[in-house]
């Protein structure tokens, strides 16, 4: 587990490493990055993660499950809201429903801390999940990227949770047909880093209209960029930080 810069959490957790490209959200991904540079740095949990294709790193598909990091979390006592496999998808199809479960098990007496698990596999999320229990501490959510997506949305739907949350990034196309409806959070970024596609405003404004239709939470990330921290994270002259409703900051 480490500290993070991610806007919206406080620290990673990482049973599972390793991960496959599904859609366009990943083409760029931060994880393959960093794969590729914790592999030159002879960490053996991600040897042979990614590839080199070009001038990038890429997944080989490779999917590692690391059975000792499910005792990490026990030995944080101060409470922290954790992303969980930011450098991997926890319901990729090489990850066995037992090793989910056995997440579940290693989240469960943890109340202190607020799990984020986030897929590009709901589908797969809401069949596993179907026979888990609901814990109060973690949040179960989607990434979708455009309105090509946006069946995503509807397989979270069915996803029972204390808390479903979309995150909208890397945003690269309209979703204006979203609907909200029984979705509690929504993060909206752009696209940051080398070849990073550009986020339009309109864009980002239908979000926020949906949310503010479907009783969402509505938080903005950044508009992303090759230089993002120049383009920062305001939007309407604003920090949009908002979060679920009675779940502090």
């Amino acid at each position: 587990m480490a500290d993070t810069s991610i806007e919206w959490t406080d620290a990673t957790w990482n049973p599972v490493a390793g991960c496959t490209v599904l859609s366009p959200g990943c083409t760029n991904c931060y994880a393959m990055r960093m794969a590729a540079r914790l592999d030159a740095m002879g960490v053996q949990k991600y040897r042979g993660l990614t590839r080199k294709s070009g001038k990038r790193a890429v997944w080989t598909c490779k999917v590692r499950l690391d059975h000792e990091a499910l005792n990490i979390p026990a030995g944080w006592k101060k409470p922290r809201r954790i992303f969980v496999n930011s450098m991997s998808d926890l319901f990729h199809e090489a990850v066995p429903a037992q090793f989910v479960a056995a997440v579940w098990r290693a989240m469960q007496p943890t109340p202190q801390h607020t799990y984020q698990i986030l897929t590009k596999r709901p589908d797969r999320m809401a069949e596993i999940t179907g026979s888990l229990p609901v814990l109060e501490n973690v949040w179960l959510g989607t990434s979708v990227e455009s309105a090509d997506y946006l069946a995503r949305v509807d397989d979270l739907r069915r996803v029972n949770a204390a808390v479903r949350f979309i995150s909208f990034e890397p945003l690269l196309g309209s979703v204006i047909e979203a609907d909200l409806t029984g979705i509690h959070w929504a993060i909206v970024g752009g696209e940051s880093g080398p070849r990073s596609r550009p986020m339009s405003e309109e864009w980002v404004g239908e979000i926020e209209a949906a949310c503010r239709k479907a009783g969402t939470a509505f938080f903005f990330k950044q508009w992303g960029g090759v230089r993002k921290k120049n383009t920062g994270r305001r939007y309407r002259g604003r920090t949009f930080d908002e979060m679920p409703q009675g779940v502090p900051l």
